[in-house]
């Protein structure tokens, strides 16, 4: 048995080894969902508790106490890419719970022009088509209580397809795991996305590929690796709640977002990259709520040469009247830095408050 689990091991070294690991994979997944989390600059590993923990950290389905369902709508690129994201959750048992979501990224109506010019060399418009490139994710998530006391575990198990017009599609799964603690106003997270990697495997059409490889010379020559794995994130959060009188809130919470790879985070070493962030939202009755946050802190550097530090801040407000909740998110504010600029809504149903 030994021999066969060492051989096992070893030729699992070798594929692993040969296939295309990548720091920037899947990239979509990390935007982000719901607008009160993204007000929050995605502070919320810790706290997550309703339907979009089957994003943030299923540990947090174990909250969700009813039906519960969450839609999100959000253009980036001056209205180009559109990113939509729908949720539904329940628990099973007083022990546990689970949850559903489906993530689309995508850009539709692209011009096809391959084709623009015929063989003859002449100029034909009827030649161009459309086609979408677009991102799908489809996650299930699963939650139990633990043997030991507030704290709770979480699974999630993700599909992804990925389409580029005829040119070439993908398919991918990968698992996350997430685990949550609380005692007192003191709520820590841990979540861990593609902690067993997350694996894809492309197919191009050889015949749409012919068509373009020689559009720039000495480029494009040879096909492109068809599969790729994308390396294993952590994000770490600690959060607190403090009463403010009668009927005020606050929740605070930092979060350290870590790849392991060297990228333009605050904090990036050869191994370890983090990139730390802080949220509060403020609640009024657990009817209003104000949200700021501030993330995404990278070294950039100029055209020439000159190094400076960008940081994302984030804004958002939202209103929650029994089973309905509206949140409303404005992400960059003032265009600072390299960061995305978008107005963001997002609802939530809590079938709960509607039963007799």
């Amino acid at each position: 048995m030994k021999k066969v689990t060492s051989l096992f091991i070893l030729l699992f070294s070798i594929y692993i080894n040969g296939q295309a690991f990548r720091n920037y994979s899947n990239e979509f997944l990390n935007i982000g969902v719901d607008a009160a989390a993204l007000a929050m600059s995605k502070t919320v590993v810790a706290t997550t508790n309703d339907v979009n923990a089957v994003y943030w950290n299923p540990a947090g389905l174990l909250s969700v106490q009813d039906y519960q369902g969450a839609l999100m709508h959000a253009s980036y690129f001056a209205n180009i890419a559109n990113y939509d994201y729908a949720a539904f959750a329940m628990p099973i048992d007083e022990q546990s719970a689970v949850g559903f979501s489906l993530i689309r990224f995508g850009v539709d109506d692209i011009l096809n022009t391959t084709q623009l010019i015929d063989s003859d060399g002449n100029i034909n418009y009827n030649n161009i088509s459309l086609f979408s490139a677009a991102d799908y994710a489809v996650t299930f998530g699963y939650a139990r209580k633990s043997i030991f006391k507030n704290i709770a575990f979480g699974a999630n198990a993700k599909i992804i397809r990925r389409i580029i017009g005829e040119f070439a599609t993908s398919w991918g799964f990968g698992f996350d795991a997430g685990i949550q603690f609380e005692q007192n106003r003191w709520k820590l997270g841990l979540m861990v996305r593609d902690i067993t990697t997350t694996f894809n495997t492309w197919h191009i059409d050889e015949v749409e590929y012919e068509k373009i490889k020689d559009a720039v010379a000495n480029q494009n020559q040879d096909l492109p690796q068809t599969t790729e794995i994308t390396k294993p994130k952590l994000q770490l959060g600690a959060a607190r709640i403090f009463e403010l009188g009668r009927f005020f809130n606050l929740l605070a919470e930092v979060d350290l977002n870590m790849r392991f790879a060297k990228t333009n985070d605050i904090i990036a070493t050869e191994i370890l990259s983090i990139d730390p962030a802080l949220g509060f939202q403020l609640n009024y009755d657990n009817f209003a709520f104000l949200r700021v946050g501030i993330g995404n802190f990278q070294n950039t550097t100029t055209f020439n040469n000159n190094k400076s530090l960008s940081v994302q801040p984030n804004f958002g407000i939202g209103f929650k009247y029994r089973g309905i909740q509206l949140d409303y998110a404005l992400t960059n504010i003032g265009s600072i830095g390299n960061a995305l600029y978008s107005n963001i809504f997002s609802l939530k149903i809590d079938y709960s408050f509607f039963r007799p």
